[in-house]
């Protein structure tokens, strides 16, 4: 079979491996600065040149499939021969790759090794620091700490690996999780409980071994169903399945699909870090003395960054001085460009681009207000630690975090898209910054009931408990 990949970003990296480069005409990318160029070896083409070749199916390896997808059925390519990388499974044969199946431990313990009655695997869809794969970290350090033997799994290998080694807990990668059903995998089927994470195990669940309890915990939005075909998520067998969500956004999400499935709230836990004196680094911009407004996350439209930098042009400019609006995080989209060519008109916002987490940590420190303004966003992990760290946040009614918030007293919250309100809310803070550190305490007191480790660990074990799995 031949194919066309369109897509060359992260998710081509992560799928890349299932297929030959004799199978692959070509790569598509709407990037001028990518076409007639070669990746891995292999031509990049407009998708409108890579129609042209001698192809079977094209492959979209992105979550911007919708868009994605239309653009190919504009162009006239037939329904039946678009792809998504959720669909691998029905054109690749897991059993002809051969089992490469890594496991790391502290203690060269093997996977069958040191486990007694109760032992659970947790699957993660990657072990990148994004908040999905670190919430489940914590999952494990929890049971960890209970004594309950437990494994890390990960469909892709990172940097979270070396953080769960150092904890004592062990680690399997299995890139076959990204394709595969339960069923072919033989090494899963030997746990007391297992917990997927994330929507990304929905073709790992739609062929399972039933005898085996099943805990799926949900973070998705919307956006993140895109590329899911219905049908799969019926033939879901939900027998000894139970599906938590981190929130009313993931739950609002699956049921659209499934609107009978019963989804139970299971929010995730950020870890509690110990204060430090920050002095700020004014650099050449000056800002020692201004009021620290910080977004964080993929600059992107489900992110919203464009709806805050419109907000802030909307600012009386005597108000917009006394402030700096400091965009952290990946700024290669083209909104990212975007924004970058237009900030000459306004000074106060500054693209930070890729921090550490370490930096990130620092960055909230320093920070008067966090702003989420998100067009869907599940439960922004970067706002309960900013919560943790006694900072306000701005959200919108389109984060999950949203549902937890009391709007001006511990928090603000305005409606999704609606620049105006933003504004509104950015020049409240601006001209009371004096009564922030009162929000801030109260949004102290809602992170540790409702974000904090305790609260996590106490409504983990009692989700444990249901299965039998607490000591």
């Amino acid at each position: 079979m031949k194919f066309l990949l369109f897509g060359t970003g992260d998710y081509y990296n992560r799928y890349k491996k299932w297929f030959c480069n004799d199978e692959i005409v070509a790569l598509l990318d709407n990037s001028k600065t990518k076409q007639n160029t070669l990746i891995d070896g292999i031509r990049v083409c407009s998708p409108e040149e890579g129609i042209a070749l001698d192809y079977d199916k094209i492959i979209i390896l992105s979550f911007y499939v919708k868009a994605m997808k239309q653009q190919l059925l504009e162009l006239g390519v037939a329904e039946d021969s678009i792809l998504h990388f959720y669909d691998l499974h029905q054109i690749i044969d897991v059993k002809k790759y051969p089992k490469n199946v890594l496991f790391f431990s502290a203690n060269d313990t093997g996977i069958e090794d040191k486990f007694g009655r109760k032992k659970v695997l947790l699957l993660s869809q990657d072990l990148t620091l994004g908040g999905p794969a670190i919430a489940l970290m914590h999952v494990a350090e929890v049971l960890h700490k209970q004594r309950i033997s437990v494994i890390y799994g990960s469909m892709l290998n990172g940097p979270l690996r070396e953080k769960l080694l150092e904890k004592g807990i062990p680690v399997v990668v299995d890139e076959r999780l990204q394709i595969a059903t339960m069923n072919e995998i033989d090494w899963v089927q030997d746990f007391s409980l297992i917990l997927c994470n994330t929507i990304n195990f929905h073709v790992f669940l739609s062929d399972r071994n039933t005898d085996i309890p099943i805990i799926w915990w949900l973070h998705d939005s919307p956006f993140f169903y895109e590329g899911i075909k219905h049908q799969r998520l019926l033939d879901i067998d939900r027998r000894s399945l139970q599906v938590f969500s981190v929130g009313p956004v993931p739950r609002m999400a699956i049921q659209k699909f499934l609107p009978d499935l019963e989804v139970d709230e299971l929010l995730y836990g950020v870890e509690d870090v110990e204060k430090r004196d920050i002095v700020h680094d004014t650099g050449a911009d000056g800002n020692k003395d201004k009021i620290r407004f910080v977004t964080i996350g993929y600059i992107e439209a489900r992110k919203g960054q464009d709806i805050l930098f419109e907000a802030i042009k909307k600012l009386p400019i005597y108000e917009r001085e006394k402030a700096v609006f400091y965009l952290v995080g990946q700024d290669s989209s083209m909104m990212a460009q975007q924004i970058k060519c237009e900030m000459a008109d306004v000074p106060e916002v500054v693209v930070t681009g890729v921090v550490s987490r370490e930096k990130i940590d620092e960055i909230l420190e320093g920070a008067d207000v966090l702003l989420c303004p998100s067009r869907e966003d599940p439960m922004p992990t970067v706002a309960a630690e900013a919560m943790m760290h006694s900072i306000p946040c701005i959200v919108s009614d389109a984060t999950g975090t949203a549902t937890y918030i009391q709007d001006g007293k511990n928090g603000f919250i305005f409606k999704t898209e609606d620049v105006g309100a933003l504004a509104e809310k950015i020049e409240w803070c601006i001209i009371n910054r004096d009564k922030l550190s009162d929000v801030g305490l109260k949004a102290r007191e809602l992170y540790e009931k409702v974000f904090s480790m305790e609260a996590f660990e106490e409504n983990l074990l009692d989700v444990m408990d249901t299965v039998g799995l607490y000591l």
